[in-house]
Formats: structure tokens, sequence, C-alpha cells
């Protein structure tokens, strides 16, 4: 098994757990955390902010992919985003790892699907 951080900034790593939150229907936590660390990215890259508008369909309180974060966050989020800036994701973003890391990838480490994915690989190889 990996450490949750390392799981998370692997190649397939995040695909995985996806798979496996979504068992839990909780992949929008990963989809959201992937979104911020492309932005991130995109950022270091030198070309500003780039506003990712489908972010917003994460905290709006009635949002089919609404993330988990309390009420203060989200509305203090809200806020933010009238007027974007470059870090008005980060505490969502670090809220969001924080639920992941400690909540979902314990089971994860525990759940049927890895047993069985870590099976196979140490079979196969692969």
């Amino acid at each position: 098994s990996q450490s949750f951080e390392k799981r998370i900034t692997s190649k397939y790593g995040p695909m995985i757990y996806k798979t496996y939150l979504k068992t839990e229907h909780s992949d929008e936590n990963v989809e959201f955390w992937l979104a911020c660390e492309a932005l991130r990215r995109s950022r270091h890259r030198g070309k500003g902010f780039l506003w990712p508008g489908n972010l917003k369909s994460y905290i709006q309180p009635q949002a089919p992919k609404k993330i988990n974060i309390d009420s203060p966050a989200r509305k203090a989020m809200i806020k933010n985003i009238q007027e974007p800036a470059q870090s008005c994701f980060d505490e969502a973003q670090r809220i969001i790892y924080m639920h992941m890391e400690r909540d979902s990838y314990p089971r994860f480490l525990e759940s049927k699907f890895y047993q069985e994915l870590k099976n196979s690989i140490q079979t196969n190889g692969n």
C-alpha cells in the first residue's frame, strides 16, 4: 500500500481511488481535488489565473456533486468566487484532502476492491 500522498499524486492512483470512491458515492471529492491541482499547475506555469468555472459546481449548496465542506467554509468560498483570486479554492482543497486522507482512504485500503486489485497485481506482476 502507498501513503495517501503518493497514491493521489501517482500516475494511476487518482483513477483507481476515484473508482473506489464511486462505490461510496463520494468521487466528487477526488474530482474537485484534481481540478484544484490542475488550476495550481496552470498558475505555476505562468499562465496566470485561469478561472475554472466547473469548480463552482462543487461548492454551490444545491450542486449535484457538492463537496463535503462545512457551512462556514462553503459560505466563504461562495463569497470569494464573486471576485476570484488564485487562492480562492485552497482552503476547500485542504479540507477535502483531509477528508479523503483520514476517512475514505483507510476504508479504501481495507476494501474488497483494493484487496482484489492488490492480489491481481501481485499475481500478474503488472
